[in-house]
Protein backbone atom coordinates (compact mmCIF):
# COMPACT_ATOMS: atom_id res chain seq x y z
CA UNK A 1 0.00 0.00 0.00
CA UNK A 2 2.89 2.55 0.99
CA UNK A 3 4.89 3.50 -2.28
CA UNK A 4 8.63 3.11 -1.92
CA UNK A 5 10.71 5.69 -3.46
CA UNK A 6 13.19 3.94 -4.66
CA UNK A 7 14.28 0.58 -5.50
CA UNK A 8 16.66 -1.70 -3.06
CA UNK A 9 19.97 -3.70 -5.18
CA UNK A 10 20.33 -6.60 -4.95
CA UNK A 11 22.47 -7.04 -1.60
CA UNK A 12 25.11 -10.07 -1.33
CA UNK A 13 24.18 -13.13 1.35
CA UNK A 14 26.71 -11.39 3.55
CA UNK A 15 24.97 -8.23 3.30
CA UNK A 16 21.59 -9.62 3.85
CA UNK A 17 22.39 -11.04 7.02
CA UNK A 18 23.85 -8.09 8.00
CA UNK A 19 20.66 -6.20 7.12
CA UNK A 20 18.33 -8.72 8.69
CA UNK A 21 20.35 -8.29 12.05
CA UNK A 22 19.79 -4.84 11.65
CA UNK A 23 15.93 -4.94 11.06
CA UNK A 24 15.59 -6.92 13.86
CA UNK A 25 17.43 -5.18 16.22
CA UNK A 26 15.90 -1.94 14.64
CA UNK A 27 12.32 -3.41 14.72
CA UNK A 28 12.46 -4.83 18.71
CA UNK A 29 14.22 -1.22 19.42
CA UNK A 30 10.80 0.39 17.63
CA UNK A 31 8.30 -1.61 19.06
CA UNK A 32 9.78 -0.70 22.89
CA UNK A 33 9.76 2.94 21.85
CA UNK A 34 6.25 2.89 20.25
CA UNK A 35 4.77 0.35 23.13
CA UNK A 36 1.60 1.78 23.56
CA UNK A 37 2.33 5.31 21.93
CA UNK A 38 -0.22 6.70 19.55
CA UNK A 39 1.08 10.48 19.76
CA UNK A 40 1.00 12.36 15.80
CA UNK A 41 4.46 13.06 17.39
CA UNK A 42 7.29 11.84 18.77
CA UNK A 43 10.19 13.61 20.07
CA UNK A 44 12.83 11.12 20.16
CA UNK A 45 15.93 13.82 19.99
CA UNK A 46 14.33 16.54 22.16
CA UNK A 47 14.08 19.73 20.15
CA UNK A 48 10.31 20.42 20.84
CA UNK A 49 9.41 22.02 24.56
CA UNK A 50 6.65 20.44 26.07
CA UNK A 51 4.55 22.68 25.24
CA UNK A 52 5.36 22.70 21.39
CA UNK A 53 4.55 19.14 21.45
CA UNK A 54 1.50 19.08 23.14
CA UNK A 55 0.17 21.77 21.06
CA UNK A 56 1.30 20.14 17.78
CA UNK A 57 -0.10 16.71 18.92
CA UNK A 58 -3.30 18.66 19.58
CA UNK A 59 -3.89 19.80 15.65
CA UNK A 60 -2.44 16.59 14.54
CA UNK A 61 -4.91 14.67 16.41
CA UNK A 62 -7.49 16.92 16.10
CA UNK A 63 -6.84 17.03 12.21
CA UNK A 64 -6.89 13.15 12.36
CA UNK A 65 -10.15 12.62 14.16
CA UNK A 66 -12.06 15.30 11.41
CA UNK A 67 -10.38 14.14 8.25
CA UNK A 68 -9.31 10.48 8.90
CA UNK A 69 -5.25 11.46 7.53
CA UNK A 70 -2.67 10.18 10.01
CA UNK A 71 0.40 12.67 10.11
CA UNK A 72 3.25 11.34 12.16
CA UNK A 73 5.82 13.56 12.94
CA UNK A 74 9.35 11.74 14.41
CA UNK A 75 12.57 13.53 15.32
CA UNK A 76 15.38 11.22 15.03
CA UNK A 77 19.17 12.03 16.30
CA UNK A 78 20.57 8.79 14.10
CA UNK A 79 19.31 6.82 11.38
CA UNK A 80 21.51 3.86 12.59
CA UNK A 81 21.53 0.93 11.99
CA UNK A 82 20.87 2.23 8.58
CA UNK A 83 22.76 4.19 5.40
CA UNK A 84 20.94 6.98 5.16
CA UNK A 85 17.82 8.99 6.68
CA UNK A 86 15.85 7.90 3.60
CA UNK A 87 16.01 3.98 4.28
CA UNK A 88 15.35 4.40 7.95
CA UNK A 89 12.76 6.60 6.89
CA UNK A 90 10.97 3.50 5.00
CA UNK A 91 11.60 0.72 7.32
CA UNK A 92 9.78 3.32 10.09
CA UNK A 93 6.87 3.60 7.48
CA UNK A 94 6.86 -0.12 7.02
CA UNK A 95 6.84 -0.74 11.01
CA UNK A 96 4.16 1.95 11.89
CA UNK A 97 2.27 0.55 8.74
CA UNK A 98 1.54 -2.86 10.54
CA UNK A 99 -0.65 -1.40 13.12
CA UNK A 100 -3.57 0.75 12.35
CA UNK A 101 -3.13 3.18 15.29
CA UNK A 102 0.09 4.24 13.85
CA UNK A 103 -0.03 3.58 10.58
CA UNK A 104 0.57 7.47 9.32
CA UNK A 105 -0.81 8.82 5.76
CA UNK A 106 2.06 10.88 5.98
CA UNK A 107 5.12 10.72 7.43
CA UNK A 108 7.58 13.52 8.76
CA UNK A 109 11.05 12.58 9.89
CA UNK A 110 13.27 15.86 11.06
CA UNK A 111 16.68 15.32 12.88
CA UNK A 112 18.27 18.42 14.18
CA UNK A 113 21.47 16.85 14.92
CA UNK A 114 21.80 15.62 10.65
CA UNK A 115 20.44 18.46 9.62
CA UNK A 116 17.73 16.62 7.50
CA UNK A 117 13.68 15.76 7.15
CA UNK A 118 12.09 13.43 4.98
CA UNK A 119 8.93 13.30 3.78
CA UNK A 120 6.78 9.75 2.55
CA UNK A 121 2.69 9.77 1.87
CA UNK A 122 1.06 6.84 1.13
CA UNK A 123 -0.48 6.52 -2.58
CA UNK A 124 -4.14 7.10 -1.94
CA UNK A 125 -3.34 10.78 -1.30
CA UNK A 126 -0.95 11.44 -4.12
CA UNK A 127 -4.03 13.22 -6.17
CA UNK A 128 -4.07 15.75 -3.35
CA UNK A 129 -0.57 16.32 -2.58
CA UNK A 130 2.03 15.62 -5.11
CA UNK A 131 5.60 14.40 -4.66
CA UNK A 132 6.29 18.21 -6.23
CA UNK A 133 3.45 19.51 -3.82
CA UNK A 134 5.64 17.95 -0.80
CA UNK A 135 9.28 19.07 -1.46
CA UNK A 136 7.55 23.10 -2.24
CA UNK A 137 5.80 22.75 0.89
CA UNK A 138 9.24 21.90 2.80
CA UNK A 139 11.40 24.02 0.87
CA UNK A 140 9.00 27.28 1.50
CA UNK A 141 7.89 26.99 5.12
CA UNK A 142 9.85 24.16 6.76
CA UNK A 143 13.77 25.11 5.59
CA UNK A 144 13.76 28.39 6.26
CA UNK A 145 12.53 28.05 9.98
CA UNK A 146 15.17 24.85 10.09
CA UNK A 147 17.83 26.87 9.23
CA UNK A 148 16.77 29.45 12.11
CA UNK A 149 17.19 26.51 14.08
CA UNK A 150 13.08 26.50 14.74
CA UNK A 151 11.73 23.50 14.54
CA UNK A 152 8.31 23.46 16.18
CA UNK A 153 7.88 27.11 13.87
CA UNK A 154 8.81 24.56 10.73
CA UNK A 155 6.97 21.33 11.82
CA UNK A 156 3.75 23.70 12.47
CA UNK A 157 3.50 25.36 8.98
CA UNK A 158 4.56 22.77 6.86
CA UNK A 159 2.07 20.46 9.18
CA UNK A 160 -0.74 23.42 8.40
CA UNK A 161 0.35 23.09 4.86
CA UNK A 162 -0.41 19.45 4.39
CA UNK A 163 -3.30 19.71 5.99
CA UNK A 164 -4.59 22.43 3.82
CA UNK A 165 -3.51 20.37 0.93
CA UNK A 166 -5.62 17.24 2.23
CA UNK A 167 -8.38 18.84 3.33
CA UNK A 168 -11.56 17.86 0.94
Amino acid sequence: MKKLFFTLALLTSVLLSAQTKNDTDFSAQLKSSFSGSTDCVNDFEKILTPVELKSLNTTLNGFEKKYLYKIVVITTPSYSPFKSLEEYTLELDKFLSKDPRLDPTLLIIVSKTLRQIQVISVDFIRYKLSTEDTQNIIATYSVPELKKGNYYKALELASNEFMKKLQP
